[in-house]
């Protein structure tokens, strides 16, 4: 068993009971961010041992159960490679949501996702993304690479608008509930504001998700 491979679509089902929304170019994103790296076959195709799939398992698990940054995740993966996993289970600081990225430069954007240029200039020019300077907003590499999958399935730029718009909406339903502490001048109420924006933000990942995926499996049964 300890030399027992796995192909990429061998993994995903493997693991689809726990993680119903794991994919191939989830893995794949994964990979090219540092945080896993199997072998390869002579022929190029990846291979995955026990030890990769514990690993990828554990990487789904924290970004499922505590919505941490890729970040948090490899330095927890550091501790995890030592046979540590210190608080794994339990909630983590409700900021990370709220951490700050950088704007991530058009050309890494293409490379990282695969769009073609064409269909990352629709993407600006239908608001789904939004560029300054030849600059992107944090994340917007990975929402081009999903865009991309879904554009393979057939939707078109204009149809990510109501993603955005959705989640504009959202955005606007915390801030209301946040408005007054904003206006307070003194540190206490700001960061008594940024927690409470961090857990609703949280509360709403984890609803939307939900629903999400009961709609999907309703469609399915129909």
């Amino acid at each position: 068993m300890a030399d027992e491979v796995y192909t990429i679509g061998e993994v995903i089902d493997l693991l689809r009971d726990d993680f119903p929304d794991v994919t191939v170019s989830k893995v794949r994103f994964l990979e090219s961010q540092g945080l896993l790296s199997p072998a390869r076959s002579e022929s190029g195709y990846r291979q995955f041992g026990p030890s990769d799939i514990e690993r990828l398992r554990y990487i789904l698990r924290l970004q499922r159960d505590h919505f941490l940054p890729l970040k948090v995740i490899k330095s927890k993966l550091t501790l995890w490679e030592r046979g540590e996993d210190p608080d794994a289970d339990a909630p983590p600081p409700s900021t990370g949501l709220l951490e700050r990225g950088e704007p991530e430069p058009r050309d890494e954007v293409l490379r990282r996702s695969g769009l073609p240029r064409r269909r990352l200039d629709e993407l600006i020019a239908h608001g789904v993304l939004s560029e300054e300077d030849g600059r992107l907003e944090e994340g917007s590499a990975v929402i081009a690479a999903e865009a991309r999958r879904l554009f393979d399935l057939g939707l078109e730029p204009r149809h990510l608008r109501a993603v955005r718009h959705a989640a504009e909406r959202e955005a606007d339903l915390v801030f209301q509930l946040v408005a007054p502490f904003l206006k307070m001048t003194n540190p206490e109420a700001r960061r008594h504001a940024e927690q409470m924006v961090s857990d609703a933000g949280e509360a709403l990942l984890a609803i939307h998700r939900m629903i999400l995926i009961s709609e999907l499996r309703r469609l399915i049964e129909r």
